[in-house]
């Protein structure tokens, strides 16, 4: 049996995503389609003692329209966003548990110069996935033949792959349902649903969301048994 999911790469992701990951033996991070400005692609959030702030990266987009993700450069001139971000997640979380243990080598990724934003983000999943302990494998969309839109290109990736079972986000679902390119090749839709579980934070309550950064600074190395407390 091989479970796949399709996702598109985000900055910092939540720990949901990983969550998503951590329940598929193929996870295909789909990179082939329209970038989407001003959306998780490019940011996150993180917890502060004033609330919720967010980490942006800055891209070229002007002149642009349409850009593909795995197309989609960083802006440079704008490159105060590597030093600023490293700033930010120092002043905020110095004083968590797990922060010398995991900031070496975070900071180390963030420091790089990358040309594409998705060489940023896919590098960060697959980091995190490593110190998670997630071992799932990943492929990249744009590097698989792509054809046709939504489920019609949704279930050719899945074929490509062996898919004996698609995992879907339950945004999809409406668009999923309407087609029928999942039955055609045989492979059924099951929809990840995902109750956000609480875990030690600094800054008072409990804020949900923020970027997977929180958790494992936070919790450290039981952050994936965090994480799967989330599972329906």
């Amino acid at each position: 049996m091989t479970r796949v999911a399709i996702m598109q790469p985000t900055y910092l992701s939540w720990i949901g995503y990983f969550g998503m990951i951590d329940q598929v033996d193929t996870f295909i991070i789909f990179d082939s389609v329209q970038f989407s400005k001003r959306s998780w692609q490019q940011r996150n959030q993180i917890k502060t003692a004033s609330g919720p702030i967010w980490l942006t990266v800055p891209v070229i987009s002007k002149g642009k329209r349409g850009q593909l993700i795995h197309e989609v450069e960083i802006d440079m001139t704008r490159n105060y966003h590597n030093t600023t971000h490293i700033a930010l997640l120092k002043h905020n979380y110095s004083k968590s548990p797990y922060f010398s243990e995991y900031s070496p080598e975070l900071f180390v990724l963030l420091e790089k110069e990358y040309v594409l934003i998705s060489e940023l983000t896919t590098e960060l999943i697959v980091w995190f996935c490593k110190v998670l302990d997630i071992k799932t494998t990943m492929k990249f969309s744009s590097k698989m033949e792509n054809t046709g839109t939504k489920a019609d290109l949704l279930a050719m990736l899945c074929d490509q792959v062996d898919a004996t079972e698609y995992v879907s986000a339950l945004g999809s679902r409406e668009y999923l349902e309407e087609s029928d390119a999942f039955d055609k090749r045989s492979i059924p839709i099951k929809y990840y649903e995902y109750d956000h579980p609480e875990y030690p934070q600094l800054f008072g309550d409990f804020l949900p969301y923020m970027s997977i950064i929180d958790l494992l600074f936070n919790v450290g190395p039981e952050s994936l048994s965090v994480i799967r407390k989330g599972y329906k």
